[in-house]
């Protein structure tokens, strides 16, 4: 775990914006991958209230490393309503965004994972994706509500997701190895749960880099395509 200090009003003001959009997103990160048709990719065990929809078909994995990336805040606060906030301390570490390479089985890096605008929603922020070879991009909002199911999840690590893709963009050249995405699961999480130590009124602005690992399954309904 990394933590480190900044002035309250740099960070406050930085990232308040960007924590309220993105907090019922709470998520994920991939890289290029190698041809990967639908019937290549075993759809992962999921919780119930996790399944993908019928018709919905995995075609990509990407395993990824990274970092699940807090800051202290005041909570609630005008982006962040009461429900959202860890405690009723009146403070909080608040996810502003993972930071993830998504990796095949080979190694060989498929996607980068963040937040972003989404230009389809008038740019609000959403998880996002990002091909490594073409640069086609997709961005996703939660679908359920993230799962802790103990059957699922190991102790100390963050949720299990499913979420629905909500925005698509083809790469500057025409790339769209992503763009036919129609779900994304988060599955096999280890790490990357907020940091133990207060947040209070004399760290805000403090940011912490939560190292996590995960597996990142990419759906689509159209047959037979093709990701490499």
């Amino acid at each position: 775990m990394k933590i480190g200090t900044a002035p309250q009003h740099q960070a406050t003001s930085r990232i308040l914006r960007m924590v309220g959009a993105t907090a019922l997103a709470a998520v994920c990160a991939v890289a290029p991958a190698q041809s990967a048709h639908a019937d290549r990719v075993t759809p992962p065990r999921v919780p119930d209230e996790l399944q993908v929809p019928p018709g919905n078909t995995p075609f990509l994995e990407g395993h990824a490393v990274g970092t699940q990336n807090y800051v202290c805040l005041p909570c609630p606060n005008p982006n962040t309503p009461a429900a959202m906030c860890p405690d009723a301390s009146g403070f909080g570490w608040l996810l502003f965004t993972p930071q993830a390479t998504l990796f095949k089985d080979n190694d060989r890096q498929v996607i980068t994972h963040f937040f972003s605008p989404n230009p389809s929603e008038h740019g609000t922020i959403r998880a996002t994706w990002q091909h490594s070879a073409d640069s086609s991009t997709v961005w996703a909002k939660l679908f359920r509500p993230p799962s802790l199911n103990s059957q699922f999840v190991a102790p100390g690590a963050v949720a299990w997701l499913l979420l629905q893709v909500s925005g698509v963009q083809d790469g500057p050249t025409g790339g769209d190895k992503l763009t036919d995405s129609t779900f994304v699961h988060r599955v096999n999480t280890e790490g990357g749960v907020a940091p133990s130590t207060a947040c209070t009124a004399t760290n805000v602005g403090a940011e912490a880099f939560m190292p996590y690992t995960a597996d990142y399954i990419f759906y689509t309904n159209v047959p037979g395509h093709d990701a490499e």
